[in-house]
């Protein structure tokens, strides 16, 4: 077959390369490709290309600035990397290529997609949430410390325990912390530890820290395992998670009561500080000295008050006699008053009788004047017998306070030289003479003996 070359339109090898740019970016969705990464170059542009490769074949990769600027760290030759990226054709030089999007360390990625499939699957199971959080005792008798017996972290935490509160008693219960046993090993020393403490409540753990020093993700992976998070979750005991640097973020720190950042601060956070402890100690000593001394003179002034407002039964008597003697008076003018008020209406009466019949009225104001006097013995009467119902009252009273009352049951009343009455032992000397008032007489005596 003859082609008839002058009417067969022809493409560009520009042209080539576009349309089969196109074509590939058309029909294949961005990709995830994994290889060893070589030929890194960096150019003042800020863009990366490099050659992925495996042990048969390699491919050019372009990686521009405003994507490579949100990898987080510095890609190395001979690295195993993984690239999410578009399939592309360099129109300039026709070289197949990926533009990539993305890009992470192949090993790291793998731990890394696995530590999210689990914290978000547990997450949606609530073993986070923050209602499931037990508390933290404040003053921790015994500290159970799930660690490594040979690392760093064990070290550090009892060097601060002993510092911190060294009246608690430290059990380290040992484990492998990295490696293919090490997830199981933690996780049966936590169920271990709730297993021991309801049987023994005077060694029972108060609170539990799990936890190693820093390393690498692998190193830390034990502690991303679900075995181990299960085993926190399931705890009875407060947990307080302290794995690696404060950078580092492991499963156990999201489903433990506490996350520290370092094993020294989780040993700092299960504690008190004694120093703190003896100041509070100080403080509320001189607050109860402070409020007992308090104390002290308010009860000292209502002491004194009372002293100063208590009465000498003999003042007392006094006062009594003298309102007796003013009720007398008054009722003695109430009676004269009363006395003057009638003779008043009687001359009154008589008056008006001149003007008026004689016989009739000298009977009516006779009649009237019997009626009057009647009137006024009844109230005088009854008057003159309150007044004595309230005088005997106050004489009772007067009797109960009298210190003759008192006499009549077998007291003395004990008064010095100058006629005071001794109310305590501290008012008077060896030698002092005395008088004792007795229900009847009174006994002069000497002081021989003074018991305070």
């Amino acid at each position: 077959m003859n082609i008839d070359k002058s009417t067969t339109p022809a493409l560009t090898v520009s042209e080539l390369n576009r349309k089969a740019r196109q074509l590939l970016e058309m029909h294949l969705n961005p990709i995830w490709v994994e290889g060893e990464l070589t030929n890194l170059a960096t150019p003042s542009s800020g863009h990366w290309y490099f050659t992925l490769k495996d042990a048969q074949a390699q491919v050019r990769c372009a990686m521009f600035k405003p994507l490579n600027n949100r990898v987080g760290f510095k890609p190395k030759e001979g690295s195993l990397i993984r690239v999410r990226a578009k399939v592309s054709i360099y129109e300039g030089r026709g070289d197949y290529q990926l533009i990539v999007e993305a890009l992470e360390d192949a090993g790291i990625g793998i731990l890394q997609r696995a530590f999210e499939a689990l914290k978000k699957k547990l997450s949606e199971e609530g073993l986070f949430s923050e209602e499931f959080k037990q508390a933290l005792p404040t003053y921790p008798a015994h500290i159970g410390v799930i660690t490594s017996p040979t690392g760093a972290a064990i070290h550090d935490i009892v060097t601060v325990l002993k510092r911190r509160y060294p009246i608690a008693t430290v059990t380290v219960i040992p484990v492998a912390v990295q490696g293919k046993q090490a997830a199981g090993e933690i996780a049966a020393a936590i169920t271990l530890a709730n297993r021991l403490t309801p049987t023994d409540q005077l060694n029972a753990f108060d609170v539990l820290i799990v936890g190693r020093g820093g390393g690498s993700l692998e190193d830390l992976w034990a502690f991303n395992e679900e075995i181990v998070a299960r085993a926190i979750f399931a705890s009875e005991i407060p947990i307080v998670s302290a794995v690696g640097h404060e950078i580092d973020f492991s499963i156990a720190d999201f489903v433990a009561d506490v996350r520290a950042a370092t094993p020294s601060a989780a040993a700092e956070l299960v504690t008190p500080d004694q120093r703190e402890m003896l100041a509070n100690v100080s403080e509320y000593q001189d607050f109860f000295l402070r409020f007992i001394q308090q104390r002290l003179r308010e009860w000292q002034q209502q002491i004194h008050l009372f002293y100063s407002q208590l009465k000498h039964p003999g003042q007392a008597l006094q006062e009594q006699s003298q309102h007796l003697d003013h009720l007398e008076i008054r009722l003695h003018k109430s009676l004269i008053a009363n006395i003057s008020r009638a003779e008043t209406r009687l001359q009154h009466l008589q008056t008006r009788l001149h003007g008026q019949s004689l016989a009739e009225k000298t009977k009516w104001l006779h009649q009237r004047i019997l009626q009057l006097h009647q009137r006024l013995k009844q109230q005088g009467k009854v008057f003159y017998q309150q007044k004595q119902q309230k005088l005997s009252a106050l004489s009772q009273l007067l009797h109960g306070v009298s210190p003759l009352n008192t006499l009549n049951r077998g007291y003395a009343i004990i008064t010095n030289e100058q006629h005071q009455v001794v109310q305590n032992a501290g008012a008077v000397n060896i030698g002092d003479k005395v008088s004792a008032r007795l229900k009847n007489g009174s006994i002069d005596c000497k002081v021989i003996d003074v018991k305070k």
